[in-house]
Parts: structure tokens; C-alpha cells; sequence
């Protein structure tokens, strides 16, 4: 693993590889504390959009693991705008021995990484999320202790999040149900690759409209915001199409079990979730959140060199 861009260039052999080590560094975070295994090592970070999870998870990470993040804001870059993104990959990768970026556009986290000489992570794309995706993964199997064979319906909008666990569930063997209001479906190349990975692994990929069918018999009832940054002007549009989706008691009891509630956040309480939902008992976002502090150190070690 050279860079780490989209959940779907990964192997499930490497998934688990990543997944293990994260568990490991886990549980020795908690023991009192992980070896400096990058120490001296530095990761630039490229933010075109804010973040609370994404920087403050990878610059604790680096800390932890005795490394150094520098943040770049967007005010210092101006990524494809004040410099090209092929002399930033260059430029950067004469100072740093990694990149994470948070970007707008897919196109240019591909474009870092053709051009960079060191390890570029996409940190979030408007096409993929696969730290929150495969952190997703980590925690559900901390949780129930297998991925294989569980029913994780997401309900929303079929945006990045969506995109990236659509790969990652199938890629481990889960069925995935995805429901949102009519045309705002994941991306039809999308939904075919990770039904690719399905039809390999034994298990389902099932679009639908009807978000009650989504979740029954659910193991995991997963959301997202309606209008993700970037997506402002349609938020009026948005609000009006996606209230029958949303995750509140009614909807999480339709699953007739017990499921895990996940958000990736930030959430925007009343809308796609309610108060009631996301700091009920079911709800893991918390945990959720904080896995993507020891999953992404995994990535870190995997990429620069310390594992």
C-alpha cells in the first residue's frame, strides 16, 4: 500500500491487516502509551474544508506515535488556485515524509498523489471518506466482534460516506442497504464495484427508496447530514426531500433488535438524527468518533514506513 485514496483499491486481506493493527495500537494507547515508531517523521496536512475529527485525530495520532503534523489551511495553499496541485505534491514532498488531505474534489487528492514522491491519505474527497469508513469498520467489529454476515443499513444521502462504506461492507463480507429519497443514490460505478466485492464475499448490496425496509433486521443504522460542505445552495432543496429519512425512535425500532446507531458527524440534531437517537442507548458515535484517532495511526505506520 503505496497511498491510501479509496477503500476500494484495497484488498480484504489488507482491510484486516489495517484493522488488526489498529486493535493493537488501541489496547496499547490504553496499556500507557504507543512507541515513538514515527518519530522524526512529519505529516503535512492539506485542509480545503474545516475539520474537528480529521485534523485533531491525525495530529494526536502523529503526537502519540512521536511524529509531528503540520496543518496547511486553505488560506496558505489555495490548492489549484495560488499553486497547482502538482507543485504542491512536489514542493511538500521535499519537506515531509507523508500528506493527508481534506479536499474538495476527488480528482485533486488523485492528482497529489500521482505527483507526490512520499505517502499521500485522503483525509475526505467529495467522491470518498475511507478514514471514517474503515474506522467505521473497526469500531463495529470492536462491537460485535465479526463483520461477516452483519446487515448495516445507511440511510440518507448517497454522498462519500456512503461511497466508501458501500465499499467497505462488501469488501469484509456485510450486507449493506443504502436508502435515500429518489435521486440522491450513490453513484452507479460505485454501487457496481461494491457489488462486485459482494458477489466474491457472499453478500448483499441493496439500493432502495424505503428506509423502513432499509433497517429492518438492521445490525447497524448508520447517517449523515442531508447537505454536506460545498452543497449550501441545495440545502433548501434537500430539506424537503429527506425528512421521511430520518433516524428517530420510530425508524431505529423498525430493526426489531438492538442495533448500533452510527453518525460519522458533525450531526445536525433534528435533522437527520434526533437528540433521542443519537445520545440513546444504542448509539456508539462517540466511540466511533474516537477510533478514528487509533485507525488512522494504523494507516500512518502501514504508510511511513514505522510498521
Amino acid at each position: 500500500m503505496e497511498n491510501f485514496i479509496s477503500l476500494a483499491e484495497l484488498s480484504t486481506e489488507e482491510v484486516y491487516e489495517i484493522l488488526d493493527l489498529a486493535a493493537g495500537l488501541k489496547e496499547e494507547w490504553r496499556r500507557g502509551g504507543n512507541r515513538p515508531l514515527l518519530l522524526g517523521k512529519v505529516l503535512g496536512m492539506i485542509f480545503q474544508k474545516p475539520s474537528l475529527r480529521t485534523r485533531v485525530s491525525f495530529e494526536v495520532g502523529m503526537s502519540h506515535l512521536g511524529g509531528e503534523a503540520l496543518y496547511l489551511s486553505p488560506q496558505e495553499i489555495k490548492l489549484g488556485e495560488r499553486e497547482s496541485v502538482a507543485d504542491v505534491a512536489r514542493v511538500l514532498s521535499r519537506y515531509v515524509d507523508g500528506i493527508m488531505a481534506r479536499v474538495f474534489a476527488h480528482s485533486d487528492v488523485e492528482e497529489l498523489a500521482a505527483q507526490a514522491s512520499v505517502p499521500v491519505i485522503n483525509g475526505l474527497s467529495d467522491f470518498s471518506h475511507p478514514c471514517q469508513a474503515l474506522s467505521d469498520l473497526f469500531t463495529i467489529r470492536e462491537e460485535r466482534g465479526t463483520l461477516r454476515g452483519l446487515r448495516l443499513a445507511y440511510v440518507g444521502d448517497g454522498n462519500n460516506v456512503a461511497h466508501s462504506l458501500l465499499f467497505g461492507a462488501s469488501m469484509v463480507g456485510m450486507d449493506i442497504w443504502v436508502a435515500t429519497p429518489p435521486g440522491y443514490e450513490p453513484q452507479e460505478e460505485v454501487v457496481a464495484k461494491a457489488k462486485g466485492f459482494a458477489q466474491r464475499m457472499g453478500s448483499q448490496v441493496v439500493l432502495t427508496h424505503d428506509p423502513q425496509e432499509a433497517v429492518r433486521g438492521a445490525d447497524i443504522i448508520y447517517t449523515d447530514v442531508w447537505a454536506s460542505m460545498g452543497q449550501e445552495e441545495e440545502r433548501e432543496e434537500r430539506l424537503k426531500a429527506f425528512p421521511p429519512y430520518q433516524v428517530n425512535a420510530q425508524l431505529v425500532a423498525q430493526a426489531g433488535r438492538s442495533p448500533l446507531v452510527m453518525h460519522c458527524l458533525p450531526a445536525h440534531r433534528g435533522e437527520e438524527i434526533t437528540d433521542e437517537v443519537i445520545d440513546g442507548p444504542y448509539s456508539i458515535v462517540y466511540t466511533q468518533a474516537e477510533n478514528r484517532l487509533h485507525l488512522q495511526k494504523a494507516i500512518l505506520l502501514l504508510l511511513m514506513g514505522g510498521a
